[in-house]
């Protein structure tokens, strides 16, 4: 394990109620009603994959980025009001990490200005060198665009690369980018199915690094074995 990947809505903080209805909040000013079931899809997905769900319904009344802006200033609002949740060891494992020089970055849905807001809120901007947001990448989650973009900035390998996720996008977005994962399961909410995840905990506050340095190995070793009997399986007698 070289680096760490860490989401942030669901994984970092308890922030996917808060995004949802920042959305629908932003479209309720135009007099558009964003069903439960639209609520749904935002969590985990990217701005690109929100905006042409929602369009599904009929032309939005402002453009992507807009949308974005409006509802990032939405979500401030929000943050004001209901206040934000740290989730258990989320602060800590991003200390550790970078007190013991792991390169980590955050790779969310989110825009990047409502990703360094949080972390202001956090206090971490000085430890997380990099943020990948929304406008980074033509595909978000589960597309595994944002994570290979992670790991590139970072300069470390897919294959040696960890991410920290609570959705079924995210999930997906880091298998497909050939990474391993672990499944945060307080931050899901709404009960996405996190089974394709190579380890599901309750809270970050039940692994240190040198667990999930562990469970990298083991599920290095084992796709590694994989891999190779697939392609014996291929080459034949």
């Amino acid at each position: 394990m070289r680096a760490i990947l860490f989401d942030l809505d669901g994984t970092l903080v308890d922030s996917e109620r808060q995004c949802a209805e920042s959305v629908a909040r932003a479209l309720s000013r135009f007099g558009r009603v964003v069903s439960e079931a639209d609520r749904a899809f935002v969590i985990g997905r990217g701005w690109s994959e929100i905006y042409a769900h929602l369009s599904l319904a009929g032309p939005l009344p402002l453009s992507r980025d807009a949308l974005i802006a409006l509802a990032g200033r939405e979500r401030e609002q929000i943050v004001e009001e209901e206040g934000l949740t740290i989730l258990p060891g989320a602060l800590e494992l991003v200390r550790a990490a970078a007190a013991a020089g792991l390169p980590i970055t955050i790779v969310s849905g989110s825009s990047r200005g409502e990703i360094a807001a949080v972390a202001r809120r956090l206090g971490i901007e000085a430890l997380v060198p990099h943020y990948v947001g929304a406008e980074d990448v033509a595909r978000g989650k589960p597309a595994p665009d944002g994570f290979l973009l992670g790991a590139e900035r970072l300069g470390v390998d897919p294959e040696h690369v960890l991410v920290l996720e609570d959705s079924a996008a995210g999930i997906a977005a880091a298998r497909a980018a050939g990474m391993s994962v672990v499944a945060i399961r307080i931050g899901n909410f709404a009960g996405q199915d996190q089974s394709a995840a190579d380890l599901v905990i309750e809270t970050l506050a039940e692994i240190d690094l040198a667990g999930l340095s562990s469970l990298h190995r083991a599920t290095h070793l084992r796709n590694k074995a994989q891999r190779e009997r697939g392609a014996g399986n291929k080459a034949g007698p």
